[in-house]
């Protein structure tokens, strides 16, 4: 999902909305949940757009929570599929916040570097967001209530 505007180098967390801002989290929170990060797209798309974009770079034909398209240097695009997110928020049993959150700070790790395929780098993934996340205030999303 590459964007022109961030392969210029700009110091912000710009946020776009593909979807009714209704129920949806507010850029500044958005921003806020993506922490010191620069040069970063957040881009908040629905079921349509999540599902082609998915299919086009993935090649799984379904929507899913969050993409990540790193550029290098901490800087990329992150896609988050807001119909998705409501959804498994609900079913988790978290508040949507919660969930934006996580996802938000599971794409920025990924931006830098961070990945899940091996079970060692998923672990250290996840003790990065759940640190990451308990300074936001928000509980441990892998904790099982």
């Amino acid at each position: 999902m590459p964007t022109t505007s961030n392969r210029r180098k700009n110091n912000r967390v710009h946020v776009q909305y593909a979807v009714p801002r209704r129920g949806v989290p507010s850029a500044a929170s958005l921003r806020k949940w993506a922490g010191a990060t620069r040069g970063v797209l957040l881009r908040v798309v629905g079921a349509r757009e999540g599902r082609a974009l998915n299919r086009k770079f993935r090649r799984r034909n379904y929507a899913t929570n969050v993409l990540s398209f790193p550029y290098g240097g901490g800087r990329g695009d992150i896609v988050l599929c807001h119909p998705v997110v409501v959804s498994e928020a609900r079913a988790q049993g978290k508040t949507l916040a919660a969930h934006y959150a996580h996802l938000v700070v599971h794409g920025v790790l990924h931006l830098r570097g961070y990945d899940h395929a091996r079970r060692s780098d998923a672990e250290r993934m996840e003790r990065e967001e759940v640190r990451r996340l308990g300074r936001l205030g928000f509980g441990d999303p892998y904790a099982l209530e």
